[in-house]
């Protein structure tokens, strides 16, 4: 331990980073940033090669941040897991969604548990950043990497401190988001507490990789009910003729007790929808069920179908039917001004809108193509000439470039679901 407390404090050790995503990369340059010769792994090999020539495809790190280190020859690239048995710490940021059942998919930490236990070595740290169940770090990557017989804490060192990278948000980094790391034993939490010290402004200790692990969670699981009540809120606040935008924004004004969540179109994203179910899956393993977090999914979940609804509603007081409507999604990705359209609710809403018979197009500057069950489509210019021809324009996903002076001017019926048009008073926009 005390050999590689030395290697990491004078910027000798050699660093790792298993899974080179939007989790991944930006931790791999920022210890490259700070002084440590880093090697990314990734079984892509067509990120490997995107990597390789210095191009990024995460929205918040440019090229240039990749290329200089690269030519420098100070952060290498690679789809070869050889190279571990020469590394001294590892970051594992690989994915964690669901499977068809909701049931956590274990298969992608179970892999690279295996492969690491092919090139183990004494003296290594290892840390899951993946975002898991409690008791994932213990039960299930520990237990693999000691079927060489060695013991974490003792000959090797492990640890789970959970990602909590913001897309596209340019206050928070990696540098500056408090870390909440917790070791499989005492040494290995200094160990790492130290690692990721010399990256991040923070580090906030706990005392077991399960306390961390329910963090993570308990973040976004706090976000998700929230979500859900608001949603519901903003569902019965239409019922009543009440504006809750105009309710949300007097409600925040009180200085304690309330933060303000925003109604919208449904959740997407890795994180906000899918951690939650993780929760409730390790609850159902100990014999409780968390209703709350069941209910606050179903809320969530059904977003899609009502708005649906409000623009069903919309165009029949345009005397129209959703049915041979040409309606134009404005932002497909699942928030604003990423390109990243995993589990975002544009998706289903348009699949249903065309089931419903509606010939759906779409705009979004982050997302060049969508293929989504038998949706198939391709971003289309903002432009006067496109917006005069459709019936209904939705913004889904408030992006900050996009010209919504042009939208209102001529869209002939809008409908809002993100509250993006706020203040514009006008007989053809319909919010949410």
């Amino acid at each position: 331990m005390t050999a590689l407390l030395e290697k990491i404090k004078t910027k000798k050790a050699k660093i790792g980073v298993i899974g080179l995503g939007y989790v991944g990369l930006p931790l791999a340059l920022e210890f490259v940033r700070s002084g440590y010769c880093v090697t990314g792994i990734d079984k892509s090999r067509e990120r490997v090669e995107s990597l390789s020539k210095g191009k990024s495809y995460v929205i918040d790190v440019r090229d240039e941040d990749i290329s200089q280190f690269v030519e420098k020859g100070i952060l290498s690239i690679t789809d070869d897991t050889g190279v571990l048995s020469d590394l001294d710490a590892i970051s594992i940021c690989v994915p964690t969604p669901l499977t068809k059942t909701k049931d956590p998919d274990m298969s992608y930490i179970i892999n690279v548990s295996q492969e690491i236990k092919k090139y183990l070595r004494e003296g290594q740290l290892f840390i899951l950043e993946s975002t898991t169940y409690p008791g994932t770090t213990e039960e299930l990557v520990q237990p693999i990497l000691e079927e060489n017989g060695m013991k974490a804490g003792k000959d090797f060192f492990l640890a789970f401190s959970p990602e909590r990278i913001d897309p596209g948000n340019k206050r928070y980094s990696v540098k500056n988001i408090p870390k909440v790391i917790g070791g499989v034993t005492d040494q290995c939490t200094k160990l790492a507490r130290c690692l990721y010290s010399q990256i991040i402004e923070t580090i906030i200790p706990v005392s077991s990789p399960k306390v961390a692990e329910m963090v993570k969670l308990l973040e976004n699981t706090f976000r998700n009910v929230n979500i859900a009540l608001v949603n519901e809120i903003a569902i019965m606040a239409e019922r009543l003729g009440i504006d809750v935008w105009e309710v949300i924004d007097a409600a925040k004004t009180k200085p304690f007790g309330f933060m303000s969540f925003y109604p919208g179109p449904g959740l997407g994203g890795h994180c906000i929808p899918i951690d939650p179910l993780y929760l409730s899956w390790v609850a159902k393993k100990n014999g409780f069920e968390l209703r709350f977090i069941a209910l606050a999914d179903q809320i969530n979940s059904a977003m899609p179908e009502f708005v649906v609804e409000k623009i069903t509603d919309a165009l029949n007081s345009a005397k129209k039917s959703v049915k041979g409507s040409s309606i134009h999604i404005l932002g497909v990705a699942y928030k604003k001004d990423i390109n990243d359209v995993r589990e975002s609710p544009a998706l289903e809403i348009m699949n249903l809108l065309r089931h419903k018979g509606a010939k759906i197009s779409y705009t979004d500057p982050y997302i060049p193509k969508i293929d989504y069950h038998a949706l198939s489509a391709k971003s289309k210019p903002l432009s006067k000439e496109l917006l005069s021809k459709i019936d209904c324009s939705v913004i889904v996903t408030d992006h900050s470039n996009f010209n919504y002076n042009l939208i209102v001017s001529h869209s002939k019926l809008i409908v809002d679901t993100r509250n993006a048009l706020k203040g514009i008073n006008k007989k053809h926009i319909v919010r949410l």
